[in-house]
């Protein structure tokens, strides 16, 4: 069976779905979902290197997020690909979570606009993903486009909730055997649709970045192991659609560790999460004096410490103006959970980053 689903405006202006079916192909066994903004020639590279998967029990999805319908029926005349319209950007997590209610296969794939695949991507994280039913989650090796070095093979957690990717800017030669990781980046991911149905899916009030670092984290509490996959490679054109260091993201990406840390940390580790966000603080301000990491990319895009530190006080202010439901998510979380919380900390120790790391990348 295949399936049209299109996000339409009901007659009261809310969004509201609509879906079409039409009889004659049976569900595919991966979907591979597609946000995009741009819909430009970095997205139908992308579209291309999912033509050339060898494995091919699979659709694509594409969310259209531009509000403006960029994405052209006219690319989407091939049976493995439909289109799902948004009315306007819902975020990242919402996108794929329409994505992921429109389809019913065994296996859920995420993958960035910006992202181009190896030809065997998806067959890696399929072979990982059949052998063993206790993996929920698979992490690729992704790499930079032009030879840059690594961007990511999984993830790790700060004891503040902030999460980086494990071998970021690390050489090409790093990272190439394969093993469990906490979690991945929903750059390029792929997840058991049955413990999407155990765990619930993106939580979408993060509207756009650590979505990733929640649902992992939230599978983890549950027992699911994240594996690393390095054959399944994709090159990634970093923060092509979204930018690497906006006002945007500086307030996003803080209020959401926020969030990450609130529904997920145990108790004894989010007491001492404030202290390691004053060190990640004073490193950040350190590192900005020297023109290295994320602020300092910040100060060159046109931004200064002083608006900085304001989106810092913005964000503390918004999670607390939801701690009634972050706290609700987190009782939510360990009423379902199968480790405890110790074990939970052990994870977070053998996959962790310092502050200092995560204000220096």
């Amino acid at each position: 069976m295949d399936l049209t689903f299109t996000i339409l405006p009901d007659e009261r202006g809310h969004a509201a779905a609509s879906i079409s079916y039409n009889e004659g192909l049976s569900a595919p066994r991966v979907t591979v979902i597609v946000p995009t903004l741009a819909a430009d020639s970095v997205y139908e590279e992308c579209l291309a290197a999912l033509a050339a998967q060898r494995y091919r029990e699979f659709e694509c999805v594409i969310v259209d997020n531009s509000g403006e319908g960029r994405v052209r029926e006219g690319g989407v005349t091939r049976p493995w690909l439909r289109v799902i319209r948004e009315p306007r950007n819902v975020g990242f997590g919402a996108a794929v979570n329409h994505a992921i209610m429109s389809t019913s296969s065994t296996y859920v794939a995420t993958l960035n606009d910006d992202a181009i695949p190896a030809p065997g991507w998806l067959e890696a994280l399929v072979e990982v993903m059949e052998s063993d039913p206790s993996v929920g989650m698979c992490a690729s090796r992704i790499r930079f486009s032009g030879g840059r070095g690594l961007d990511s093979a999984g993830m790790l957690l700060a004891g503040d909730g902030s999460s980086k990717q494990r071998g970021h800017l690390a050489p090409l030669d790093q990272f190439q055997s394969p093993g469990e990781v906490f979690f991945p980046s929903a750059c390029a991911a792929m997840y058991r649709r049955n413990m999407l149905d155990e765990i619930g899916l993106f939580d979408e009030e993060f509207f756009l970045y650590c979505e990733d670092t929640d649902l992992g984290l939230r599978a983890r509490w549950a027992g699911w192991k994240c594996w690393y996959v390095p054959a399944a490679e994709v090159v990634h054109r970093y923060s092509h659609s979204a930018g690497r260091a906006s006002p945007l993201k500086a307030y996003l990406v803080e209020r959401n560790r926020i969030f990450v840390a609130l529904k997920n940390l145990p108790l004894w580790m989010l007491w001492k999460a404030p202290a390691v966000s004053l060190a990640r603080y004073f490193w950040h301000a350190f590192f900005l004096l020297r023109g290295r990491g994320v602020a300092a990319e910040y100060r060159q895009g046109g931004g200064n410490a002083l608006s900085l530190a304001g989106y810092v006080l913005r964000a503390h202010g918004a999670a607390l103006r939801r701690l009634p439901r972050l706290w609700a998510s987190r009782k939510k979380i360990r009423k379902g959970s199968r480790i405890t919380p110790r074990e939970f900390a052990a994870l977070a120790r053998r996959y962790s980053i310092s502050a200092r790391q995560v204000a220096a990348l």
